[in-house]
């Protein structure tokens, strides 16, 4: 059987680390490299629930996407089960549940996020937009009506809904931005985008983005298809690790109520 260790390497050979932008926080943040995996879950993110399962089904790790901790957005400086991340990482550590996640490094992987999310949307000849190679830009086959084009992304992506901004103009050369891209915007543009499919969109960026159809289809959604991609990754590297997409953590958390 696998180590963690094998486990993670693999996923290095794929996405390797110093992909990764300098902030992140990627690769094994929890458990032993030493034990075997017999059983993995594979899921977008490190929830409680997420751990839950990962007991009920006899997980040794858990693969994701998002770090469980990252000091970016969430400092640690205690665990305790007075708060969701003490409570999953002390769950982990008692329950002997090891974490490898791949993030920025998996965003910008050949294959991984961004090139997944570009497949899906029909963007054909899709390269990086920037040096960290987090996104991609690429035409579609042909023109379509943004109308049309947003029934396609939901369609694609599962979205339940969409934030967007019409600019007026038909769809052809798209970018694509899995997660939070909205920073990106001015590259886009600079690019000669007419549109840009991402999540996480404030309503300046809405604003500012002249000239640009602009849609925000959902940061899980954007980002999940990478989950089965990861599944099918370590599937054939490791025939022998039983590999379990998660069920508890399938569709985003975010609802919407249309008046």
């Amino acid at each position: 059987m696998p180590t963690v260790w094998d486990i993670e390497t693999a996923l290095y050979d794929w996405a390797p680390r110093e992909l990764a932008e300098s902030w992140d926080n990627v690769g094994l943040l929890v458990g032993s490299g030493n034990r075997e995996a017999r059983r993995a879950l594979v899921a977008l993110d490190v929830t409680e629930w997420v751990v839950d399962e990962a007991l009920d089904c006899g997980a040794d790790l858990i693969v994701a996407h998002h770090p469980v901790m990252n000091c970016r957005w969430h400092e640690v400086q205690r665990i305790v089960d007075g708060d969701t991340q003490g409570r999953i990482l002390t769950k982990l550590l008692k329950c002997d549940i090891a974490a490898v996640c791949m993030h920025t490094n998996l965003d910008a992987a050949e294959g991984g996020v961004n090139d997944l999310l570009a497949r899906l949307l029909g963007v054909e000849r899709a390269e990086p937009f920037n040096e960290e190679k987090i996104g991609r830009v690429g035409t579609l086959k042909c023109e379509k009506s943004l109308e049309q084009f947003l029934q396609d992304v939901v369609q694609s992506l599962g979205c339940r809904g969409l934030r967007y901004r019409d600019a007026g103009k038909p769809v052809r050369r798209v970018a694509v931005g899995g997660g939070a891209c909205a920073e990106f915007i001015p590259q886009v543009l600079a690019l000669g985008c007419d549109t840009f499919v991402t999540s996480d969109v404030k309503y300046h960026d809405f604003l500012d983005a002249n000239g640009l159809n602009l849609i925000d289809a959902g940061h899980f959604e954007t980002e999940n298809p990478v989950c089965e991609a990861v599944r099918a990754y370590l599937a054939e590297r490791f025939p022998q690790l039983e590999l379990v997409r998660s069920t508890s953590h399938a569709e985003s958390v975010i609802q919407y109520y249309m008046k």
